[in-house]
């Protein structure tokens, strides 16, 4: 009998023991968060299905979902304030437009009819207007309309190759490329089109700036190395610094709404894929992984 009861002691114990064995877990290697979940949406461009057309995804790279559905080439998606609705510009029409629609793909509208190129539009940060560059005069000027294409006004008016405008936070500036001194740099001006303001001077073409959310910097792509890096600016000009180093082409850069991150496309992987990084240019991640071009993200404000 004692023999019975010591017999079944020592199961019990042995029971105890292997279920305190499996309920711990062994501490691995320390994994670094980088934000709590997806902040906002991108939209962005991708020739997965054929042709250029409008995407959206989460910003960590998941839900990613076709917009525009049809044979013309359809580019530059700027999200609005509010996240309600996308501008682009598309070929509909034989030549490129300006185009609106509903963040969900539906209700498009085309805002300009003008039978010339107009490009990279963007929102004011009210989301009453949209500035945009047009290709009036054969050359390429900045243009503003109210948000349902009524109102255009031109904003600049010489003889140098004005494009990709960018609205400032505060709405008091509109940062934009110009080629004035022979080559493309980064050019600030006042809302109304006065008082413009070069603010890079690399001597090689720098495009598609973009303000970051609080106002202070500017990022932007330039080929000042031989191919296009990521570069980022105060926006009086000052402490200019590159973010990204490789001999690929890393191009189309914007910033996430709390200003931690920034969005661009990159053919660092042989095909052109989105990317995100840290403002300083640490932690780099890889968002899509599509055999065909993605590019051009718009992180929602």
């Amino acid at each position: 009998m004692f023999k019975k009861l010591l017999l079944t002691a020592i199961v019990v114990l042995l029971a105890a023991a292997l279920f305190t064995a499996c309920g711990k877990q062994e501490s691995g290697p320390e994994v670094t968060q980088t934000s709590s979940g997806p902040i906002g949406k991108i939209v962005f461009v991708s020739q997965r299905d054929g042709n250029s057309e409008i995407y959206i995804m989460n910003s960590d790279g998941s839900g990613q979902t076709r917009l525009t559905n049809n044979r013309s080439y359809d580019s530059g998606p700027a999200l609005s304030p509010d996240g309600s609705k996308i501008v682009f510009f598309s070929t509909k029409v034989g030549n490129n437009e300006i185009c609106v629609i509903n963040a969900d793909g539906s209700n498009e509208i085309n805002l300009t009819n003008n039978k010339i190129n107009e490009m990279y539009p963007d929102w004011s940060p009210d989301g009453s207007k949209i500035v945009y560059s047009s290709a009036v005069g054969g050359g390429s000027q900045i243009f503003v309309m109210n948000a349902d294409g009524s109102n255009m006004v031109q904003l600049t008016s010489d003889d140098n190759i004005n494009g990709y405008p960018d609205w400032s936070p505060d709405g008091s500036k509109i940062a934009f490329t110009s080629d004035k001194q022979g080559v493309i740099e980064i050019c600030i001006m006042n809302a109304d089109g006065s008082n413009k303001v070069q603010i890079t001077s690399n001597g090689v073409k720098c495009q598609a700036p973009v303000w970051s959310p609080d106002g202070k910097k500017i990022v932007f792509s330039c080929n000042k190395e031989g191919n296009n890096e990521v570069y980022v600016v105060k926006a009086d000009g000052s402490n200019q610094t590159r973010l990204t180093d490789i001999t690929n082409n890393d191009v189309d850069p914007c910033w996430s709404p709390d200003g931690a991150r920034i969005a661009f496309s990159s053919n660092r992987d042989s095909n052109q894929e989105i990317y995100v990084m840290n403002a300083d240019g640490s932690n780099l991640v890889r968002l899509t992984t599509d055999v065909n071009p993605d590019g051009l993200p718009d992180w929602s404000k």
